[in-house]
């Protein structure tokens, strides 16, 4: 009788191992990467891994998860998730595995760039992988500066920045396009946080101010503009504003001139160059050349049954050299995984940059992109930022300081 009981035991556990994990991602050509890595996991590592990836939308993902929390039915093994969304779990019990002791195991951990694993990370435990280095950088249009005399190589600040509008304005064109989400970007550029680890909503209020007034003179000068729906992640604001010359300059994470741009402007490969973002001043703490925008994750749900095989493979596809080739060249991101910073075919030229490395420049500014505070107010904050507040001082309706007064105000009852 004990044998039967036994090998019944063996037989359940053998039907468990053999289901397929469950990875659930973010985007279509998240998917398609994912895709190709179990593939690849199954040929180079373990032949028997079997794993179905799902795609859900950017949006979508969080609230399916959030059902699953709720309900406890569906759940999945890896959760792709981006670090704006993981900042309401450190309010309560995180849903996610604890991944501390795995990193610290010949020191994995020290082997990704810091302030992106801070990213998953809450009351010194991490919790996820970081899929992306998420650097800001400087897209612009070669052909369109070059014709003005204006050389990218010589914008150190952002006063040099305007200057050179300045000269673009003339031709009824746009240096910048902008939307909401660069005053946050521009905030962390000068070390400060839109919300801080403690809660505190704008902690540096006068640095805060002064970023917001930046941006609402560019505007108000005609020296920026903001797409007619309020994003520069609308396909609308490509085919139209950019396509037509009236932009020159977009700020972006690595992930938005590999995906984005290419994906919808693919006939202007070679017009675009990147640069590092121009400093706020030269020395001291604004010296930095850099910022961040988003970045994904991958992450394994607490519920899960396979946390082993999971981890393996989250392991696998974050440090193997071929696997941070694809993401790469598929135009998914730059890792934030360091080793692969001196990978040649990292720091190879591309072709849509006119043969730029942009690898290089990524790597050079690796170690200035700054730690983003996560804490449940951050997503509200970010949401109120870009339904309200940025266009109230954007156009007129409050002053920079009275509409962050009033944000904080808000957010802080």
């Amino acid at each position: 009788m004990m044998k039967k009981i036994i090998f019944a035991w063996l037989a359940l556990v053998s039907y468990i191992s053999a289901e397929p994990l469950e990875v659930w991602i973010s985007s279509q050509q998240d998917k398609d990467y994912y895709d190709q890595m179990v593939a690849l996991y199954q040929e180079k590592v373990d032949d028997e891994f079997e794993a179905e990836v799902v795609a859900y939308g950017f949006r979508e993902l969080p609230d399916k998860l959030s059902v699953v929390i709720k309900t406890g039915v569906g759940a999945p093994d890896i959760v792709q998730l981006d670090e704006v969304f993981f900042g309401p779990y450190t309010g309560g019990e995180v849903p996610f595995v604890d991944l501390t002791e795995r990193l610290n195991k010949e020191n994995l951990g020290k082997k990704f760039l810091q302030s992106r694993l801070d990213l998953f990370s809450h009351e010194g435990k991490t919790y996820g992988i970081p899929q992306s280095l998420s650097a800001m950088v400087m897209y612009y249009r070669k052909d369109l500066l070059t014709a003005r005399d204006i050389d990218m190589d010589t914008i150190k600040t952002w006063g040099d920045f305007r200057a050179a509008a300045e000269k673009l304005k003339e031709d009824q064109i746009y240096m910048l396009g902008m939307d909401a989400s660069y005053f946050e970007a521009l905030l962390r550029q000068r070390g400060s946080q839109i919300v801080a680890d403690d809660g505190t909503v704008l902690p540096d209020f006068e640095k805060s101010v002064e970023v917001m007034t930046f941006l609402v003179e560019l505007f108000s000068d005609e020296l920026a503009m903001t797409p007619e729906r309020g994003s520069i992640f609308d396909p609308l604001f490509f085919s139209g504003n950019v396509e037509n010359d009236e932009v020159a300059c977009i700020i972006g994470a690595d992930w938005f001139g590999l995906d984005m741009i290419q994906q919808f402007l693919p006939h202007m490969e070679g017009k675009w160059g990147v640069a590092a973002l121009p400093k706020w001043n030269e020395d001291g703490a604004d010296a930095s050349r850099t910022s961040s925008f988003a970045g994904q994750g991958l992450l394994i749900y607490k519920d899960s049954d396979a946390v082993d095989p999971a981890w393996k493979f989250i392991e696998w596809v974050m440090t193997n050299p071929e696997a941070n080739q694809l993401r790469f060249s598929m135009g998914n991101s730059f890792p934030a995984y360091k080793p692969a910073w001196k990978d040649d075919k990292m720091l190879a030229g591309n072709t849509y940059f006119g043969g730029q490395s942009m690898g290089k420049l990524l790597s050079e500014i690796a170690n200035e992109v700054p730690t983003v505070a996560q804490h449940p107010r951050r997503p509200q904050a970010l949401f109120m930022m870009q339904e309200n507040y940025f266009s109230a001082a954007l156009y007129g309706a409050q002053s920079p300081r009275e509409a962050l007064q009033e944000f904080k105000n808000v957010l802080e009852r």
